[in-house]
């Protein structure tokens, strides 16, 4: 009993000096924050988009994972894990404008509320924007529907591939129900399934919001 009691205290020691000197791993991603496009439910009613506000904020564009061995391997013995593993941080925040806008969707069957309204928003770097929208911004003087102005609004909804059976070169046996299981009528026949990708429309709608200024210069350059 003394041996073993010698030999489990040993080897915890020595699996305490192993975690104490692992190194904690650090993983920095790429974030890429700003994006003129967003996307919302198929049915919503698209004359419902309105315009709702734009917003100066900050945005990150690193995101760092700091992974502690010696926290995670503790974790295993709460529920759910340690809060600590991984530790995440965002950083290098930059200067960013948030346009937002409200529309009108099909309720999602989690809310036992039945909600139709919802918003959705879009991310753009100062740059974006034309010297005379963000002089207004900052003055305050410019009321909703002229910053509205300021914004094009278009709508379209992207072909994505999927798989699909490809019934052209597929052989399917015939057969009847037969107590609850489908059986071939003849037992030597074994169906063969093949797949093709398609093109479909997309689940989704995508709504791209561009600024009025910065459209009618790129138009301008093209046409030089």
């Amino acid at each position: 009993m003394q041996k073993l009691m010698f030999k489990m205290a040993v080897v915890s020691a020595v699996g305490a000096v192993l975690l104490a000197a692992a190194p904690a791993v650090v993983e920095t991603t790429h974030l890429q924050p700003f994006t003129n496009t967003a996307e919302i439910q198929v049915g919503s009613d698209l004359a419902s988009i309105k315009f709702e506000g734009i917003k100066a904020v900050k945005v990150a564009t690193e995101r760092t994972s700091i992974t502690d061995q010696r926290s995670c391997e503790q974790g295993f013995s709460e529920p759910g894990g340690s809060m600590y593993c991984p530790s995440v941080q965002d950083g290098s925040a930059v200067p960013a404008y948030r346009i937002t806008y409200s529309y009108s969707g099909p309720p999602i069957g989690s809310d036992e509320y039945g909600n139709t309204l919802f918003t959705f928003s879009v991310t753009m770097r100062p740059l974006d924007l034309s010297p005379t929208v963000l002089q207004t911004m900052s003055a305050r003087k410019r009321n909703r529907a002229a910053a509205a102005e300021d914004f094009k609004v278009t709508t379209y909804r992207e072909l994505v591939p999927r798989v699909a059976i490809d019934e052209a070169n597929s052989v399917f046996c015939e057969g009847n129900y037969i107590d609850g299981l489908w059986t071939h009528t003849d037992r030597n026949c074994e169906d063969r399934v093949a797949y093709k990708t398609v093109a479909t429309p997309s689940d989704y709608i995508t709504v791209r919001v561009d600024p009025v200024a910065r459209m009618a210069n790129l138009s301008a350059a093209a046409g030089r």
